[in-house]
């Protein structure tokens, strides 16, 4: 197991401490998940992002997709079967999981789709017009109404 030490980034920064935590939290609930189900995350294009993961055997109204505080929960529990199946070889897992995925702050999600047995959940980053970089212009004479108003 790989560690950190986060002591450089206290001494030069301020207010960043929350990123230590989250950077805690995702090393330890990778750790506690289940390789099951796989799954990939593409980058689809800049602030789009798309998860695929293979739910074969999953039929669509027995799978759960939420978003709650930053975080995406994708779960899916397995209805009973009327009958038994007497199988000579189960490859496919149907057994239930949960899987969640911590997001930014400002990563919202668009659609999910099941499709030959892929779910795929589309992400997109919408960063609000305030937090974007914008260009102040450099003027020669100071605005009067500013100076007026300090």
């Amino acid at each position: 197991m790989t560690t950190f030490d986060f002591s450089p980034l206290y001494r030069s920064t301020i207010g960043f401490d929350h990123l230590a935590n989250l950077l805690d939290n995702v090393t330890a609930s990778e750790r506690s998940q289940p390789a099951y189900p796989p799954y990939n995350i593409e980058l689809l294009e800049t602030d789009k992002y798309r998860i695929s993961m293979a739910v074969a055997g999953f039929e669509e109204s027995e799978i759960s997709v939420e978003t709650e505080d930053n975080a995406l929960t994708i779960s899916a529990r397995k209805k009973a079967k009327e009958s038994e199946v007497n199988y000579l070889h189960q490859g496919i897992a149907e057994r239930n999981f949960k899987r969640q995925f911590k997001l930014e702050d400002h990563v919202q999600v668009v659609s999910a789709t099941l499709k030959n047995g892929l779910l795929h959940v589309d992400l997109v980053r919408e960063i609000p017009e305030a937090m974007k970089p914008r260009r102040i212009a450099i003027n020669e004479q100071p605005k009067t109404d500013f100076l007026k108003s300090a």
